[in-house]
């Protein structure tokens, strides 16, 4: 089952159905009226829901009308909580080998993660927007997962359950202001504006054997202003797994229904999948060379992030952002 936000009826979007090859659109206003309401509810309206889908896909769903990415929002256009992981050790094993720093055991072994903004994110074609082009401008390929309720000290088994829809993030950065926001020793706000996701989430059992209940076994394809940046493999090097992220912020508190859990940056040993994001280009050529060369994006930029299944179709839709001034 794939659903979606419209752009409209308010700061929570209007609930939607998507069809399964990403062409058409059914209002699911009847079942709930936000994708927030629906995974509140999620056992009385995922069947619902799914019935829906289900005639869309046959034909004969009411109301129906064309996709189109440019009118949907965030499938959450905010949440209660947006945590990000960094399951992709090898993402933070490049930061601290370009800055000569080595890695601590521990990082591969409990989860680093952070609490993002979660009141208002991007929608899939909305624009990258930043006071200044020197801040360092970055997009990071990540998939998220959205939980409903899960309890205080939830186990890594009991989280497999939680989980109900997946997604495609660009979770954009500002690693300009990165630095000196670390140094203070309290963690990320300027460096982390608001987060894009695109415009499809898909039930678990819709990614059929691309996904072993924990992580997505597909390429995450990126580029730059039409230039191929990126193929990486989402299953591969992912060091914990969703419902190992999903424990690791249960440990001292619940997680209320429609928090996201991101993975971080999608990171593969094998350069020859390219990159996620330009940070890691240039940690490369900082290892490599002792400088970085790739500059960052700027103003009028162009990025896309999108994930294909084995037969070449898209999975969540495009992320497509361009970058612009405030």
């Amino acid at each position: 089952m794939k659903l979606g936000s419209l752009n409209q009826g308010g700061r929570d979007g209007s609930l939607v159905v998507i069809s399964d090859d990403l062409t058409r659109v059914a209002p699911a206003g009847d079942v709930a009226g936000t994708l927030c309401q629906a995974i509140e509810t999620w056992e009385q309206t995922a069947p619902a829901l799914a019935e829906l889908q289900a005639r869309l896909n046959a034909g004969s769903a009411p109301g129906t009308f064309a996709f189109d990415a440019r009118v949907m929002a965030s499938p959450l256009p905010r949440a209660f909580q947006w945590l990000d992981g960094s399951a992709y050790v090898n993402h933070v094993e490049l930061v601290r080998k370009a800055r000569g720093v080595e890695l601590p055991p521990s990082f591969w072994a409990d989860p680093l993660m952070y609490q993002g903004g979660s009141d208002r994110f991007l929608a899939p074609c909305d624009p990258i927007r930043v006071a200044s082009q020197d801040w360092g401008i970055d997009f990071e390929g990540e998939v998220a997962v959205i939980v409903d309720d899960v309890p205080l000290g939830a186990s890594v088994a009991a989280a497999a359950g939680h989980i109900k829809l997946v997604m495609l993030v660009n979770d954009v950065s500002l690693r300009g202001l990165i630095p000196a926001e670390l140094a203070k020793g309290f963690g990320f706000v300027h460096g982390k504006p608001p987060t894009a996701f695109a415009p499809a989430a898909v039930t678990p059992e819709a990614l059929g054997e691309a996904w072993d209940g924990g992580k997505l076994h597909l390429p995450l394809l990126s580029s730059l202003n039409g230039e191929r940046v990126g193929w990486t493999e989402a299953g591969i090097d992912m060091i914990f797994d969703f419902p190992t992220l999903i424990a690791h912020a249960a440990k001292t508190r619940p997680l209320s229904a429609g928090t996201i859990i991101g993975s971080g940056t999608v990171s593969n040993a094998d350069q020859q999948h390219g990159y996620s994001c330009i940070a890691e280009i240039r940690m490369i050529e900082t290892i490599a060379d002792g400088i970085p060369i790739t500059p960052f994006m700027g103003f009028g930029d162009r990025v896309r992030l999108e994930i294909l299944d084995k037969a070449g179709r898209s999975v969540f839709g495009a992320i497509e952002q361009v970058v612009e001034p405030i």
